[in-house]
């Protein structure tokens, strides 16, 4: 995934709406008005919403006969989840050498922490 894609990605993710919708269709495909019920917003606005999620690969729009049902696409989000690992491996890293240096100055150690 390009830091361009990635950008686009979690650009998506950061609207609420946007988040509602994934989740909504991570449970099957639905039409457009379909999404639009729970919200109090405009089928227009919807469709922008939708737009933006097309744009970045996470959502696919069909078509069957009359139905245009939209359908999510989460391998966006494993290539997110990837992204997301690597930094929470060196989190942990820097979370287990903090531990280390707390767990040596709640012992008193009289030489003082080890660089």
């Amino acid at each position: 995934m390009t830091s361009t894609q990635l950008a686009q990605t979690f650009a998506a993710l950061a609207d609420p709406t946007r988040l509602a919708i994934l989740e909504r269709l991570s449970q099957g495909e639905a039409s457009v008005s379909e999404l639009t019920e729970p919200f109090d917003i405009s089928m227009p606005a919807i469709s922008r919403h939708l737009k933006v999620l097309e744009h970045a690969g996470l959502v696919v729009r069909t078509r069957q006969a009359q139905w245009r049902p939209v359908q999510l696409n989460a391998a966006p989000l494993a290539e997110v989840s990837g992204w997301v690992e690597r930094y929470r491996r060196h989190w942990e890293q820097n979370f287990a050498r903090m531990d280390a240096y707390l767990a040596e100055l709640q012992a008193g150690d009289p030489d003082g922490p080890k660089q």
